[in-house]
């Protein structure tokens, strides 16, 4: 059985795939995601993994932090520590620290990697730009073919059309704030990440 977070998740990625008029085989083409999968995850059997919650945020056009906060369109978003919303992916708790301003093209979220989780074989691209502090452990960052080894307080940013993987390769939780911007015109870009 999923937590709360994980079920909101699931119906909220069903909401929203519901009301772009997409079926699952829709879904499934525009993400690269198998069909079984998102049923599996709609259905709350299974948490999404962090690559798997970004390409379908990617195909649906939203922001991964949609998926556990609505907009609000208020021009000042201000978030307690407790208040922040939260998902589970399979290997990841991603926390949203602020979504929902009018026109918002960048994409703060905390990350919690469990140990040896990682963003997948295949290499991410998007429009804009990446950035990530390593805020606890050590988290490993390829981007186009050069590694970079965060540590505590180290920061990448980068232009996120360049072909990039991360790793948490240690044995301990690794934590980072990581914050992807996207062109305005382009406001589904950044959601490839995960």
């Amino acid at each position: 059985m999923l937590d709360d977070s994980s079920s909101l998740v699931s119906q909220r990625l069903r909401a929203v795939r519901q009301m772009r008029h997409l079926s699952l085989r829709d879904l499934a083409e525009a993400s690269g995601v198998s069909i079984n999968t998102i049923s599996l995850i709609e259905r709350g059997k299974t948490s999404p993994t962090i690559a798997t919650l970004h390409r379908l945020a990617g195909a649906l056009g939203v922001m991964i932090s949609d998926f556990v906060e609505p907009e609000s369109g208020r021009p000042v978003i201000y978030l307690k520590r407790d208040q922040r919303q939260r998902a589970r992916s399979a290997r990841a708790l991603i926390e949203s620290l602020g979504t929902g301003l009018p026109g918002q093209t960048m994409e703060p979220l905390l990350i919690t990697l469990e140990p040896e989780a990682d963003s997948g074989p295949e290499p991410i691209v998007h429009l804009g730009h990446e950035l990530v502090v390593c805020l606890q452990g050590q988290i490993l960052y390829l981007v186009s073919g050069q590694e970079y080894q965060l540590e505590v307080e180290d920061s990448l940013l980068f232009e996120a059309s360049l072909p990039h993987r991360w790793r948490n390769a240690q044995r301990t939780p690794a934590r980072a704030l990581l914050v992807i911007q996207s062109p305005q015109e382009h406001p589904d870009s950044s959601q490839q990440h995960f």
